[in-house]
């Protein structure tokens, strides 16, 4: 296992490639398209919709939609008239995310600004969730956190367990999906959230954070 992760890490100064999908990677450069594709991961909708739901601008919307379509990683699949004019629909022919591999193969630069972008839809995902009850409406729900330390063998091992579960995850759903076309039942909406990342040393934050703290804490003196 470490020896495959090594690999990688060579792969990646050397600059060669992983096979990362280069259409992917533009596509999700921006942080609507990267909503805007997980929306249309879990349903088909229409760029009015996604508008509504997201709360941009319609244009906006319409614009990022077609650069999802050029980067192939959408397609239309029906039309519907609406006052005079045509709506469009669209569902994903691409998951909005990558593999580790797919990952160390991404430039430095654009990173901070996807790994930010997924964070925001699940933070917005979960307060929706909140607010509607629907986030402890299931006695067997499941949330935890889990910090740790671990050696490189540690974290090579908990990072393929992660991506094996994710398999996993979307193989559920498939044969979900399936049932569910056949018994016409209506699905339970789901979502399944996981991070992996080295945390911060114990002890210490961003000087951001620092200053967020003196003030919080001289407000309540």
């Amino acid at each position: 296992m470490a020896a495959k992760s090594k690999t990688r890490t060579k792969a990646k100064k050397k600059g060669k490639s992983t096979g990362v999908d280069q259409k992917l990677v533009k596509a999700l450069a921006h942080s609507l398209r990267v909503e805007i594709l997980t929306i249309l991961n879990e349903r088909m909708a229409s760029p009015n919709e996604l508008s509504k739901e997201l709360g941009e601008g319609l244009s906006q919307v319409s614009y990022h939609v077609k650069v999802l379509k050029d980067f192939e990683c959408i397609e239309m699949v029906k039309t519907e008239p609406r006052r005079g004019a045509v709506e469009h629909y669209y569902r994903a022919t691409a998951r909005a995310f990558f593999s580790d591999a797919d990952w160390a193969a991404l430039p430095e630069s654009i990173k901070p600004g996807m790994s930010a972008s997924f964070l925001k839809m699940l933070i917005n995902d979960v307060v929706s969730a909140l607010d509607l009850g629907t986030f402890d409406a299931r006695d067997d729900r499941h949330i935890s956190w889990t910090p740790g330390v671990v050696d490189e063998q540690g974290w090579t091992e908990l990072t393929e367990l992660l991506e094996e579960t994710l398999k996993k995850i979307v193989t559920i759903q498939t044969r979900a999906a399936a049932r569910l076309a056949k018994s016409r039942k209506e699905g339970i909406p789901v979502a399944v959230a996981m991070l992996g990342y080295e945390g911060p040393p114990p002890g210490k934050k961003p000087a951001k954070a620092k200053k967020a703290s003196k003030k919080a804490a001289a407000k309540k003196v």
